[in-house]
């Protein structure tokens, strides 16, 4: 590595790709993240600096590009923000990102999650502290807790649910979450371990007892967002829990009843929490595409071998349908609701995923429960199904919703 050696040339040169593929297709190529301390400013437009200076390594003679954990490589002021600063480059503080952002990258840190591997399976422990988090955070209670508080919680839930041989060692997980920027600890007065050895950071907590909790940007995402709480559900789920039935865990961390046809009453004000805008729903489709692409084909081992299956394509749908039946034809109650003031309705897939249909809010349908017995068992439900697969694809592109990429080969 030779950080010293780059150029404003290269510098320039770096820019020039990234403007060339645009900023994701950029980072995607190079394997970086978006930035989340510095940004380099050119021209009026703002660029990932970590990223820039990789990318600007490979253009000197003889050298490869940086990769984002290149040993001695950070963005941050003693690396790349303080080369781009000596180059000439201005260089800014990264704005934390807020609403659709927020939730977008909160989703993505989340998908990607750096977990410890044992028997090629990923350990447990940082799934089990952010599900715990993210229960309190829907029930409304405070962010914050004494560390004490915290390790009794957090050693039931992995003694219970460690389903991979985790210890009852909460302050592994609770540190390794603060240095990925998702667990706020405070009042320690000195800095957090890393996530490593065995004696020395159990004793830092137990001589700081900080206060703990998720970061707030995250924690006020997954309080108010229906759709960020399920597209995390959905993705932390389907990358850790494949092979193992969540159930359990869901149900001591307050997370079974998020279902979006199961969702909370609404409080007399206000729309429907399952009501979401055009750009909700584009919005939604676009992390179901981006989790498809990991878990398309997969299937949970238990007594029986179950379809991975979206929560939040269900509320997409159900969104979509208004809370009435999708069935032009449908001779039933379409308006009726329950004793709760929810939709009587049941999202299904016009074709079964067992055979080749897809977790899509395009091929999915809210059916009142005669319309979908029909479909299921009625002696018309081939007609019927071909009529429904229309009006799904008309009613997801009126919804915001575009032609959906075919998902890759299981």
């Amino acid at each position: 590595m030779a950080l010293a050696d780059i150029s404003r040339t290269d510098v320039l040169k770096a820019i020039e790709e990234c403007d060339r593929l645009g900023r994701d297709a950029f980072l995607k190529a190079y394997g970086f993240r978006r930035a989340r301390t510095y940004l380099l400013v050119h021209d009026g437009r703002h660029y990932d600096s970590k990223a820039i200076v990789g990318a600007a390594h490979g253009f000197l003679p003889g050298q490869r590009p940086l990769p984002p954990d290149a040993k001695g490589f950070s963005g941050g002021a003693e690396h790349a923000a303080r080369l781009l600063g000596r180059l000439g480059f201005d260089v800014v503080a990264a704005q934390p990102a807020t609403g659709e952002a927020a939730s977008d990258d909160l989703v993505r840190r989340l998908t990607h999650l750096k977990v410890n591997r044992a028997a090629g399976r990923p350990a447990l422990y940082k799934p089990i502290v952010l599900l715990w988090a993210m229960g309190r955070a829907l029930r409304g209670e405070p962010r914050l807790l004494p560390w004490p508080e915290t390790e009794d919680a957090l050693k039931t839930l992995l003694r219970e649910h460690g389903l991979r041989g985790e210890r009852e060692r909460p302050d592994y997980p609770v540190a390794s979450l603060h240095h990925d920027g998702l667990w706020e600890l405070r009042g320690a007065g000195e800095p957090v371990p890393t996530a490593h050895g065995d004696a020395r950071l159990k004793r830092w907590f137990a001589e700081h007892q900080p206060l703990g909790g998720l970061a707030g940007p995250a924690h006020e995402v997954l309080r108010t967002s229906t759709l960020t709480r399920l597209a995390v559900l959905d993705a932390l789920l389907g990358t850790f829990f494949e092979d193992l039935d969540p159930a359990p865990l869901l149900a001591d961390t307050g997370l079974d009843g998020i279902d979006p046809s199961a969702s909370q009453a609404r409080s007399g004000s206000g729309p429907e929490p399952w009501l979401l805008t055009a750009a909700e729903y584009e919005r939604g489709c676009r992390l179901i595409e981006d989790q498809e692409a990991r878990t398309h084909g997969l299937r949970r081992t238990g007594t029986t071998r179950r379809h991975v299956r979206s929560r939040t394509a269900r509320l997409l749908v159900l969104s979509r349908s208004r809370g009435r039946c999708e069935n032009p034809y449908c001779t039933g109650q379409p308006a009726d609701v329950t004793d709760r003031d929810h939709p009587l309705l049941e999202v299904d897939h016009i074709t079964e995923l067992a055979s080749g249909g897809r977790d899509h809010p395009s091929q999915m349908v809210a059916l009142c429960p005669n319309c979908h017995a029909v479909k299921t068992r009625g002696r018309t439900r081939e007609t019927l199904r071909d009529i429904l697969l229309r009006v799904a694809s008309e009613r997801h592109n009126a919804s915001g919703g575009t032609t959906p990429p075919e998902p890759p080969l299981p």
